[in-house]
């Protein structure tokens, strides 16, 4: 032991009711449509930029410099979306989020999409009023301890006090994790992701427990980095993705399609560079892609060149990875999960056509 610090209606009823509905469609002469249906678009549009919702400071994923200027994995993809709609990346704004508040901001409109390394789960998608778009980095929570405990297995955890975030899934994992390994433990959760790092810093917890990209990222913060170690041990998996309000398809189509525009490119060997050259390729692919054949950029309300104006905008998926995560960062990401299917990866883009 560490010292430490989910009445239904009948069917003849149901069947009442349908029928009443289609029969009001039918004197309309309408399909019903959600409240929210093809607004967003057109708001963003009128407004002139993409409002986003990102973290208060993840390094490698939303994180402000010391002039104000955020970069990250999300960021890019922020940058993307502003690009496809408007040929300009940098018609976007930056909303920094804490995770108990970012469902609210996307539902009372403060923001247009959130891409804040935010996880994909049942609950979430079924219950909040939103729609994930898709997978933007495959994670899994992990746990980060002091070198000088002398702990390698998370076995060993047992008795600790861990240092974490409210309004994350974490506690959960933590909870299915220990219990079902009969081990004891105590949470201290924090609102604020700084609040989090100040508190393991200041030894009132043994173990910080969060994305293994985040603990990457926040172990940067501490006073003495090299003296933390995250453990081999994943406890849970942690797909982290972009996510929109429910009810507007159209807006969920642009956020979708973006980031598998990056994601196709990669596989495509476009890249930021090339972009341009490219457009005269003979590849079908990549024709499609890049809006020299067909007319794909119609089905979504967006120009022919969207996705060029993206890949042109932050470069493809790769490309963004290594730049913001990858082995030369700070942090040192190896691609892991997240390379391209053909290099044992889970990043697999839908086909264009």
């Amino acid at each position: 032991m560490i010292p430490t610090t989910i009445h239904a209606l009948k069917r003849p009823a149901l069947a009442g009711l349908a029928g009443l509905a289609m029969g009001l469609l039918s004197a309309q002469g309408a399909t019903a449509q959600p409240a929210d249906a093809d607004v967003t678009l057109a708001a963003v549009k009128d407004r002139g930029y993409v409002q986003c919702g990102v973290s208060q400071g993840l390094p490698g994923f939303s994180n402000p410099d010391a002039q104000g200027e955020w970069t990250g994995l999300d960021v890019d993809l922020c940058r993307a979306i502003g690009a496809a709609i408007f040929g300009d990346p940098t018609a976007v704004r930056f909303t920094p989020l804490c995770a108990k508040e970012r469902f609210t901001a996307l539902q009372s409109r403060e923001i247009d999409v959130l891409t804040r390394n935010t996880t994909w789960t049942l609950d979430r998608d079924t219950s909040l009023g939103v729609n994930f778009a898709g997978v933007n980095y495959y994670d899994a929570q992990g746990l980060m301890i002091r070198k000088e405990v002398g702990v390698t297995n998370a076995l060993e955890l047992d008795g600790v006090t861990l240092c974490t975030n409210t309004g994350t899934t974490t506690e959960l994992n933590v909870a299915d994790f220990f219990r079902s390994n009969n081990l004891e433990y105590k949470v201290l959760a924090f609102e604020k992701a700084d609040e989090v790092v100040a508190a393991y810093n200041a030894n009132r917890c043994d173990v910080y427990t969060t994305d293994v990209s985040g603990l990457a990222a926040q172990r940067l913060k501490l006073t003495n980095p090299d003296e933390h170690i995250i453990l081999d041990t994943i406890i849970s998996k942690e797909p982290l993705g972009p996510a929109v309000r429910q009810g507007d398809d159209q807006w969920l189509d642009i956020i979708r399609w973006t980031p598998n525009a990056l994601v196709a490119a990669e596989e495509l060997g476009v890249t930021a560079a090339n972009a341009d050259e490219m457009t005269a390729s003979d590849n079908p692919q990549i024709k499609r892609l890049l809006g020299t054949e067909g007319s794909f950029g119609d089905a979504l309300g967006l120009s022919n060149d969207w996705a060029l104006n993206a890949i042109k905008a932050v470069g493809n998926y790769g490309e963004s990875f290594e730049r913001n995560l990858g082995v030369d960062t700070p942090l040192g990401l190896a691609r892991g999960q997240n390379a391209l299917y053909t290099d044992g990866g889970l990043q697999y883009a839908i086909p264009v056509r």
